[in-house]
């Protein structure tokens, strides 16, 4: 029996928001760890075996979704690294409405509340992530991003595979 990989779903970001967040996880993330290119996490583990079903339900959903516009108001010390906070009411509506549809099939992780952020450091000692966050939470300024779409990656233990893109055109 072959193992199925399971299933990660992201949002995409605008060419500019995806830069400077990437750009951040680059200079930031510990290289030998940083696997994975900057996004914000929808869904940590959907189930591999369903990835057609889920694929054609993304399309669908992404061809009614317009793009979605996106806060991002801060920083979050997650202890061994930061991560941008967002805010945005159009992507929480989004993201309750998949896990409406796939409640059955949700992990523990992703069945609980939703806070939107994108890590930029992460697994970094705790004395260098306490002075990264400190230096980028005096010098930030709140913006504006924007959600370009979705994509749902395999996840095979290290850097994850592509398995599909949405781009919204609602």
């Amino acid at each position: 029996m072959t193992d199925i990989a399971p299933l990660i779903l992201t949002l995409a970001f605008d060419d500019d928001s995806f830069r400077h967040f990437n750009d951040m996880r680059r200079r930031h993330f510990p290289k030998a760890r940083n696997h994975i290119p900057a996004h914000l996490t929808l869904f940590h583990h959907l189930p591999g075996e369903d990835e057609a079903e889920i694929a054609r339900m993304l399309e669908d959903v992404a061809k009614t979704t317009a793009p979605l516009t996106l806060q991002v108001t801060g920083l979050r010390f997650l202890g061994y690294g930061s991560a941008y906070t967002l805010e945005s009411a159009p992507l929480a509506a989004l993201r309750a409405a998949l896990a409406a549809r796939w409640r059955d099939r949700l992990t523990r992780q992703d069945a609980q509340g939703f806070r939107p952020h994108v890590t930029i450091q992460n697994k970094a000692s705790a004395p260098e992530a306490r002075r990264l966050f400190e230096t980028l939470d005096s010098e930030f300024r709140p913006f504006e991003a924007t959600g370009t779409g979705l994509r749902l990656w395999r996840y095979r233990g290290g850097p994850w595979d592509e398995a599909g893109a949405f781009s919204f055109r609602g």
